[in-house]
Order: C-alpha cells, then structure tokens, then sequence
C-alpha cells in the first residue's frame, strides 16, 4: 500500500484539549470519533472525517435529560468512555454513567442508545448489565452481538478484576481476561480468524498504554502479544504525547489501518497537563499475526491514509454546559449574544450556569463584552477559567466591584477587587501563567494556570479517592444566584482565540 510522500499527514492530537476515550468507527467513506464527556453536555461528542487528517465537529449525542441526566454526578464523574459501532443499519452507543467513584466504590451504570444516523434521533437509553464501566459491543461475523466490559469489585483490597464478555440478548457472562495491572478499555476485533482483544493497561497516568492479546477463540484463552504493549509513552518523558492509551482501531477502505488512543502534552517533564487528555491517530502494520505501531510509542506526525484529502470548512465547535443541558430556561444564544440567568454556587452540582469551550492550546485568549447589574450580594456574572467545582478562577462583576476570585482544591482566595463595574472581560493563558484585565485594565496579578489540570485536580487523601481529575480546562460564561433572586448577564460576542489571533468560536449555535 503506498504511503503519501509530500502529501497531508496526520498531525496530532488529531482533537486537541478535552477529548479523551476515543472510540472510532468507519461507516462507508465517513469516519467518526466519539469521547467522554465527564460531567458536561452534551454528552459524547462525536467529529466526524473522511481522510483521518481533517476533522469536524457535530456535536453531542446525549443532548437531552431524557438520554442522560448529570444532576448531582461528582467531578469526572458522569459519561465515561463511550463506544460507537455500527451494524444493521443501526448506530449503537453504549456509555457508562458514574455517579460515584470514591472511597473504594463505583456505582456506574451502562446504557445502550441507537440510531439509524450518526446526527439521530437516538432512542431512549437501555439499561445494560455488568458490573463495571468501558463497556462496548462486539458484532461477530455471524450477527450476534457481545457486550463486553471491565468488572469492577468494591470488596476491600478487590478492585479491578479483569474483563468480562456476554451475549448482548442474555446469557452467562464469561470472565475472559484475568486482571492485569488495572485492565480496562476493552474492545473486541475478528481479522483472519483471529479474536484480538485490545484493552487499556496501567491506569490513566503515565503508566498508561494499549496491550492486545489474541484468541482462536472468542471467550479465549488470550494470549499477550510478545513484543509487549502496543502502545505507550512511559518509558521516555522526553516524548511530547504522554500517557498514550485506551486505544481503539478503524480499517480504512484501501485496507489500512489506524489506532486512535488518548494523550496528554504536560507543560513539563512528566508534570502537568492542562489541556487534559486528547485524541490522536497512528499508523498500524501488521507484523507475524499482531497489530502495531512502529516503536510502540506515539508520534506527532503520522503518515495519512491512501485517501483523497478532504478539508472541512471551519467550523464552530460550540458551547459545553455544565452538568445540566443547555435549554431557553436558563441560557439563549441569539447570532453573537449568549444571555444566561444565574444558577447555583461553584460547588453545586444540580444547577450552575456555566457556559463554556474546551482550551485547545497553551497560550490563548478569552473575551467578551458583558452587561449585568448584580442586584444583592448573591449575585455575579463574568468570565472564568475553570477545571472543576473545586480548581478554578473567577473574574466577575458583583455588588462589590469587579472580584477576581479562585479556588485551589476549594480553599477561595480573593486575589484583586476594584470598585465600580465593567463592560468587558478578558483573560490570557500564557503557558503556566493566567492573567486577566477588564474594559483594557491589566490586573496586576499572575495566577497559575497549571491548577486548572489533570494532575492537581486529583486527590487521595490517606490511600482513599476524593476526586480524580479526566477532563481539562475550560474557559467561559459564569452567573451565580446563589439566593434565587433571579438575574441574568448578557455576554456580547464572546470569542476564543489562539495565541496568533486565529479566532476558534463564537457566540453562534449552541451547546
């Protein structure tokens, strides 16, 4: 197969900032990749390709409480790792809910959606069964369908205790890979006669990689590949794609193959990462029956597929919304105005109003004009740059004057207050370091970024889970009402740009 000399590579991570998980899926010419969401809406967004190289946004699939409700899930909590297939003229999305996830416990459910396009409508979400979370569908060549799933056992000192495969129509569950250093991530894929069996290993840190072992059989026994894993970057911090895992391969059309996987790029050796985990593509060859990628380590640059280079036009990605979905009651967006009436404090997890986009890059600009009248001291409206209910930073207009406030770990800080108001807002990440400034005024203070990450978001406190960190930072719209007075903020043209200027949204669309 001839591989493009001078032509499109494949530049990664393919979608850069919070999209992790990556489950990808080839339908005819069209290529989709769908990522967890965590605690944003809408849930699992998919972008959607036809040369692996260009990718468009199409939004979420989960848009509606009535196929995911997030109300009151805790921090990187919610939809975890969905899994997108196609067969039968049906797209089916299984995804897993996680309403808890500390102190040795995980009370996660799976959910099975379908329909008959990618854009919808999908059907009311099917309760699944198993005892775990990353579930996915196998399609056998025969037409049944497996679910497959990582089993999870909350006794003290169990843990994660391998993967585990059933009929999807009922039937006994077979546990068909013993733990191996925290398994999950599992996938199921049939090439000449061989099952292969890809699973993440590791944990989600820099650890982290892809294993695939292979059976003549679908419930096994597996064997490992010998050349050890598929993927990783935990032998070189000098690599700029850390934490490759959770991988997920696509065939193309000319017979082809691609491995789609999470990374990460720290701000420093094996520090932290801000922009969260991301997805990229590698090259896949196959050597003596195996599946992998030369080096077993991630590259920035990888060569495209046989395929004809198909560029999208630019595209807004569109607003998250945090833990509730974006709807006329509480946030409109009208051409380059978004209107958004005050919800709950930073550490409410029903109803915050916070409307925001993913940080792409590490140095960036966010802006908006604003208009807003705080009618009590319950009340403020402005911009933040956040990670979760308890790491963010807050510049808002409030009885008090213009307050930047933070929260590191939930201890709040008050770290600049000037009198009187303002009409509009900015702020800059400059690698580590945040500033912001209103109506051209540089605040002169500068904060750190790097509390916005995936590392300083984690807490274990005496060998028990508090709070994971698996999203990445946002930047946004924020109004507090934390008295249910009733108020709203009008934001005029909010736009995020890159650091050379190139503007990446706007106020248009929705969430």
């Amino acid at each position: 197969m001839k591989i493009w000399e001078g032509d499109p590579m494949i530049r990664n991570p393919v979608l850069p900032g919070f999209h992790p998980d990556p489950s990808i899926l080839r339908v005819g010419a069209d290529y989709y990749l769908a990522t967890s969401t965590f605690e944003w809406y809408p849930g699992v967004l998919v972008h959607h390709s036809r040369d692996l190289v260009n990718w468009r946004p199409l939004g979420g699939i989960l848009t509606e409480r009535r196929l995911l409700d997030l109300s009151g899930v805790p921090d990187s909590g919610g939809v975890w790792a969905p899994d997108l297939t196609y067969a039968n003229g049906l797209f089916h999305l299984v995804y897993s809910v996680m309403d808890t996830y500390a102190h040795g416990y995980k009370d996660v459910a799976n959910y099975l959606v379908t329909a008959p396009a990618v854009e919808g409508p999908w059907s009311d979400p099917v309760r699944l069964p198993g005892r775990g979370f990353d579930a996915a569908l196998f399609h056998d060549d025969d037409g049944t369908a497996y679910l497959l799933n990582m089993v999870f056992d909350s006794r003290p000192g169990r843990g994660f205790s391998g993967i585990e495969l059933q009929p999807l129509n009922g039937g006994t569950p077979r546990l068909i890979l013993e733990n191996r250093s925290i398994t999950e991530g599992p996938h199921i894929y049939r090439v000449d006669g061989w099952y292969y069996l890809m699973v993440a290993e590791g944990g989600t840190g820099y650890e982290h990689c892809v294993s695939v072992l292979r059976s003549r059989s679908l419930e096994g026994p597996y064997e490992a590949d010998p050349a050890g894993p598929m993927l990783t970057s935990r032998h070189d911090p000098g690599l700029e794609l850390q934490k490759a895992g959770h991988g997920c391969l696509v065939r193309t059309q000319g017979g082809e193959w691609y491995l789609a996987h999470l990374a990460a790029r720290p701000y420093s050796p094996r520090g932290r990462c801000v922009l969260g985990r991301e997805s990229a593509i590698q090259r896949v060859e196959w050597q003596d029956g195996w599946p992998r990628v030369a080096g077993g380590v991630p590259a920035v640059e990888v060569p495209a597929p046989d395929l004809e280079p198909h560029p999208w036009p630019a595209e807004d990605g569109g607003w998250s919304t945090l833990r509730r979905p974006a709807s006329p009651d509480w946030v409109r967006f009208e051409g380059g105005r978004v209107t958004v009436s005050g919800g709950q404090s930073p550490y409410g997890r029903r109803a915050p109003s916070l409307v925001a986009r993913r940080v792409t890059a590490q140095r960036c600009r966010f802006g908006t004009g604003v208009t807003f009248e705080p009618g009590s001291v319950h009340q403020s409206a402005g911009i933040t740059a956040y990670y979760n209910s308890r790491n963010w930073y807050h510049l808002a207009l409030t009885t008090d004057g213009v307050v930047l406030t933070g929260s590191d770990r939930g201890a709040r800080t008050v770290h600049f207050t000037a009198a009187g108001t303002a009409s509009r807002l900015e702020l800059e990440l400059d690698g580590p370091i945040l500033r912001f400034s209103y109506d051209g005024h540089a605040i002169p203070v500068e904060l750190d970024a790097t509390i916005l990450s995936d590392e300083h978001a984690d807490e274990i406190i005496d060998g028990q889970i508090r709070s994971f960190g698996f999203t990445g930072a946002f930047v946004g719209l924020w109004v507090q009402d934390l008295a249910g007075e009733g108020c709203e903020a009008v934001f005029e043209d909010p736009a995020y740009q890159l650091a050379d200027g190139v503007a990446e949204v706007a106020a248009q669309g929705g969430a």
